[in-house]
């Protein structure tokens, strides 16, 4: 596979997460960097493929350095958070990083993620398709733009598919594993609150009132799915 020998900076201030993370990845046939604060992130990021980046670091913190490697080049990044650091997770999905997974965690898993993010990365977008309308929304996949209402609305990429995808299936409804196989790529089983996470950012951009959604609607105990219009 042609991500096998992508590079990974993997960032962290504690030297034996590093060295779990850099020797999985490499024993996958990863070529990896290390570093331990969010200057030294920011520096090495310059010639990497991928950033897997944790959040709590000294010099500069996670969220910083994701906006500054952002804001240089466009190159994925996946996120280490501990699970207090829920609003961290929001901004930095929201600035752009592609995904996250919170400590403790598997390192296969995380080789997995690394995996998948590549692989979409390396994708591209999707084909130019139809402009889907659902209720007052106007998704456009050729210029990867949502309207509501005539007024645009500012989505990530990842939210962008999300939406696309459960537009183009109206009414079908899909468990956060589907939805992490179809939009995220990934084909090993793991933790789906990426899912959840993505949803309610999405819900807060385009429904009128995300706390009682008309577009995006929760199947209880199975998963999501958007109302056809």
């Amino acid at each position: 596979m042609a991500d096998m020998k992508a590079r990974v900076l993997v960032v962290d201030d504690e030297p034996n997460i590093r060295e779990v993370v850099e020797r999985y990845l490499r024993r996958e046939g990863f070529d990896t960097v290390g570093a331990a604060d969010g200057e030294e992130a920011v520096l090495r990021s310059a010639d990497a493929d991928l950033v897997v980046l944790d959040l709590m670091l000294p010099k500069l913190s996670g969220i910083e350095a994701c906006r500054q490697i952002r804001s240089a080049r466009d190159i994925p990044i996946i996120m280490l958070t501990a699970k207090s650091e829920e609003t961290d997770v929001l901004v930095g999905l929201g600035i752009g990083a592609d995904d996250y997974i919170t400590k403790p965690f598997s390192p296969r898993e995380l080789v997995a993620r690394v995996q998948a993010v590549l692989r979409r990365a390396q994708k591209g977008p999707p084909e130019p398709g139809d402009v889907v309308h659902v209720g007052s929304l106007r998704i456009n996949p050729s210029l990867r733009t949502v309207e509501r209402d005539g007024e645009q609305l500012e989505l990530t990429a990842r939210e962008f598919e999300l939406l696309h995808f459960l537009a183009t299936h109206p009414g079908q409804v899909f468990t956060r594993e589907q939805l992490l196989d179809h939009v995220w790529d990934y084909d090993f089983p793991g933790d789906t609150s990426t899912v959840t996470v993505h949803v309610r950012r999405l819900r807060e951009k385009v429904e009128p009132d995300p706390v009682r959604p008309r577009y995006i609607k929760t199947v209880w105990g199975v998963g999501y799915k958007v109302e056809p219009k």
